[in-house]
């Protein structure tokens, strides 16, 4: 049986590890990150709470939806240190620009940014942007901010068992293997935080993911032979993205 004690050290391990969030200082023996990994879409609790107060914020002082939608998804991206942007937009960088496995691998640890980047970022902040706005009131906004924030968190556990490594350092080689019952413990609790779209769109929801799931394990197998961080960040950005307009479509 799993102690409260050690269930709170891996919370505050994921919080500091995928949040900005100005936590006190604390030390936590006998827990890795990969222990901890679980509690990626609890932390998507918190990121969605945290948008969804500057959408409210923003819908109270009178602003209209497009502006209320874009202070939501900027105190998300404030919160996480834009985490999964940076991951995203590298991976687009190397798989878009580069002609071989090692080629990408280089692209995607350079800190620059290129034009599959740079417009995979904007079509990202774009797609976001228009969704939240279809919502428009703050009740159902909250609900498809904790289905998308918690949903598409739920995935990295088990992309990180699932697939190998694509390099021997770097960030996702340092959290070290992730166990299967890390990755279940994320699932159950991602489809816990799909059930805010309803059941009808949490089946819809779970379907959406399962494709963009296999598929995306698929490209990254061919195009690097493995997952990386940027390929983590780039999953959670397309899970988030298509949760969210799961939810526009729903909750509109």
């Amino acid at each position: 049986m799993v102690k409260p004690a050690t269930i709170f050290d891996d919370i505050r391990l994921g919080l500091v590890f995928f949040t900005r969030l100005p936590l006190p200082h604390f030390e936590v023996r006998d827990r890795s990150l990969a222990d901890a990994i679980w509690t990626a879409p609890l932390v998507g609790v918190v990121v969605a709470f945290v948008a969804w107060l500057a959408f409210a914020a923003g819908h109270a002082l009178g602003l209209a939806e497009g502006p209320a939608a874009a202070l939501a998804i900027a105190a998300a991206m404030l919160v996480t240190g834009c985490l999964h942007e940076d991951g995203l937009s590298d991976c687009a960088d190397g798989f878009g620009g580069g002609r071989t496995r090692e080629r990408k691998l280089e692209i995607m640890r350079d800190s620059r940014i290129g034009s599959y980047g740079a417009a995979a970022l904007m079509l990202s902040i774009l797609a976001r942007w228009s969704a939240i706005t279809e919502i428009e009131d703050p009740a159902p906004v909250f609900a498809a901010l904790v289905a998308a924030h918690v949903g598409s968190r739920a995935l990295i556990p088990a992309f990180m068992h699932l697939l190998p490594q694509a390099r021997i350092d770097g960030l996702a080689a340092g959290v070290g293997t992730v166990a299967d019952s890390a990755a279940v413990t994320a699932l159950v609790i991602g489809a816990l935080g799909l059930l805010f779209l309803g059941l009808r769109g949490a089946i819809v929801a779970a379907l959406c993911l399962a494709i963009l799931f296999f598929g995306f394990r698929k490209l990254c197998l061919a195009q690097i032979g493995g997952q990386s961080g940027d390929t983590i960040g780039a999953l959670q950005q397309l899970a988030e993205i298509a949760l969210l307009f799961v939810a526009s479509a729903i909750l509109a």
